[in-house]
């Protein structure tokens, strides 16, 4: 596995998605992801949300990136919300069963498939990590399906704990990363 040297992030715009669009087709990103629809989706509310409550937690803003190598090529895409907290949610009682009162953002990746494998998510989640935008947040937050070895493994290496050990009823395991 090749380590990419460098990083860099920048603010997810529109003219982005001709780029970001095909990775969309790969079943693999289509089955835990969506389809096309989803890096469109995150465009659209980034600013929708703002002062809203989701699952008991107050949604502050939100920060959407492409990742770049080190020649400037889409490698992958980061982003997610920023709330107040971050909460437990229980879907089949709709009440929120466990809270923790760090400033939290809830994220989730896609890495261009082409790159999978090199360490791009990896080094995508630590300069998400690392973001001048992001500096006020206390606990980064991933949801990630129990059977996406590669996610879980990349969140890992990025730094990210177990926040959870079993899925919870969407099938999803969360690992966080304090600062």
């Amino acid at each position: 596995m090749s380590v990419p040297a460098t990083i860099r992030l920048v603010p997810f715009e529109p003219e982005h998605l001709p780029r970001v669009l095909p990775w969309f087709d790969h079943p693999e990103v289509r089955r835990r992801l969506g389809g096309r629809s989803w890096p469109a989706r995150e465009l659209a509310l980034r600013n929708a949300a703002h002062g809203e409550e989701f699952r008991g937690r107050r949604v502050l803003r939100s920060h959407t990136f492409l990742a770049l190598d080190g020649e400037g090529a889409p490698v992958a895409q980061v982003g997610g919300d920023v709330y107040d907290r971050w909460t437990l949610w229980d879907p089949a009682t709709e009440r929120v069963t466990w809270t923790d009162e760090r400033r939290t953002t809830g994220a989730a990746y896609v890495v261009d498939p082409q790159r999978w494998g090199r360490g791009f998510g990896r080094a995508t989640l630590r300069a998400f990590v690392g973001a001048p935008e992001l500096a006020d947040v206390e606990q980064f937050v991933l949801g990630i399906e129990p059977d996406n070895a590669a996610s879980l493994g990349a969140a890992r290496a990025a730094g990210f704990t177990p926040l959870t050990t079993e899925p919870d009823a969407e099938d999803m395991l969360y690992l966080h990363l304090l600062r």
